[in-house]
């Protein structure tokens, strides 16, 4: 997993892993679920993938338009 840069400093977002169709996010909590294509959707998925590598908007991304649009929990 790569780490998240945090730029604002006050994420809960610790760090994610990016695939084809899917991102991994690991939050503060040390909780990780798996956003796929199927079930968050391509458009959420790659804007999330983006967010990701900025290292800034992820944790309030996911809170505003994905929440618990999952594909799975890993931890």
């Amino acid at each position: 997993m790569e780490y998240y840069r945090n730029r604002n400093g006050r994420s809960g977002v610790r760090a994610y892993e990016i695939g084809n169709n899917f991102i991994i996010v690991q939050f503060s909590d040390s909780s990780a679920y798996e956003y796929t294509y199927s079930v968050t959707g391509p458009t959420n998925v790659e804007n999330m993938k983006q967010l990701a590598i900025n290292g800034q908007g992820l944790n309030s991304f996911i809170n505003r338009y994905v929440k618990y649009n999952y594909s799975r929990k890993l931890r």
